[in-house]
């Protein structure tokens, strides 16, 4: 081959190669170009919901349109499988977190995904603890009644969380272990929003969900008692409710981080640039003051990385407990 022809053939060949390099991050570039869908995975009325919908409004300005898909089940596993299945272009977003990765790590001997492997963590937006609530009819108003009462009433007192192997049902496990409640009954639900709607109707006792503004109103409506929350301190935003530590339970204290997830292999400028208006979204003080006033904690300074440590640090820190109870979902 004469030298002019081979430095020809070359510089094709070289050119060639490097075209997928740059039709991938032209993608990215132009992205978004429609709709972004955003997948919560659990029905309408829960934390995920209160965290979700507006978070979606504050992301239009830099994203564009952000379509809202409630996909409940599985105790969140069937949105995390319906995403981390999805084509990994950005288009399809997982509003998830620590309870979903805890369920199909830890509680799964057939688990749907793996979410280390197959979701790339975007940001972090909130952390959330939870409330543990009782209908009015229960004579109690603090936690340590609530103990006592079910003791008194061993085998009769149920309550409900938001599914099997969901952090509200850990959280509701934890507390059985801690004041020695054997016979409590879980009663596990498709969501926070229907238990909620039975214990409020009064078909069950207690509740334990997770902490929202629509938890709150109804507290302070009446329609249901929180007698703790279980975050390490009172909660900023409405400091009037007592905490489990406070009330002799000092080993009850849970938190969730809540934040976005993209199908593994999404690439890494979408990611970025998604992770970027999530914090700009939750810069915004009206945005802050929505989460603080639903009992939520914004996250001011989240990153992929950041995300995927406390995601993996929480699967560390639930393992034991998981062992202890001995819980398998399948």
């Amino acid at each position: 081959m004469k030298l002019s022809h081979r430095r020809q053939f070359l510089h094709l060949a070289a050119s060639a190669a490097a075209l997928p390099a740059i039709s991938r991050f032209a993608w990215a570039q132009a992205y978004p170009t429609r709709p972004v869908r955003l997948v919560v995975p659990f029905p309408p009325g829960g934390v995920f919901d209160a965290i979700g919908r507006p978070l979606a409004e504050k992301l239009k300005p830099n994203l564009g349109t952000i379509v809202i898909e409630n996909i409940g089940g599985g105790g969140g596993s069937l949105g995390g499988a319906a995403v981390a299945r999805a084509r990994p272009d950005g288009y399809t977003v997982l509003l998830g977190g620590t309870g979903l990765h805890v369920v199909e790590a830890l509680l799964k001997s057939r688990p749907q995904y793996d979410p280390v492997k197959d979701l790339d963590p975007i940001a972090n937006v909130a952390t959330t603890t939870f409330a543990i609530a009782v209908n009015p009819s229960v004579p109690v108003h603090n936690l340590k009644d609530l103990v006592g009462y079910a003791k008194a009433n061993a085998g009769k007192v149920s309550y409900g969380s938001a599914g099997a192997g969901t952090l509200n049902h850990l959280t509701g496990e934890s507390l059985k272990i801690l004041a020695g409640l054997s016979d409590l009954i879980h009663v596990p639900y498709r969501g926070a929003g229907p238990a909620i709607t039975d214990l409020i109707s009064g078909q069950i006792p207690m509740v334990i969900a997770a902490m929202n503004g629509q938890v709150l109103e109804f507290h302070k409506a009446g329609k249901l008692r929180i007698v703790a929350v279980v975050s390490p301190a009172r909660l900023i935003g409405v400091p009037e409710l007592p905490t489990a530590v406070e009330q002799e339970f000092p080993g009850l204290v849970v938190l969730q981080f809540i934040g976005l997830l993209a199908p593994a292999g999404t690439p890494k400028a979408i990611i970025n640039q998604i992770a970027q208006a999530t914090r700009s979204a939750v810069a915004e003080q009206d945005y802050q003051k929505i989460l603080n006033e639903s009992g939520l904690e914004p996250d001011l300074d989240s990153s992929p990385e950041k995300f995927r440590r406390s995601l993996e640090n929480d699967i560390a820190r639930w393992r034991p407990v998981v062992d202890a109870i001995g819980l398998k979902l399948d």
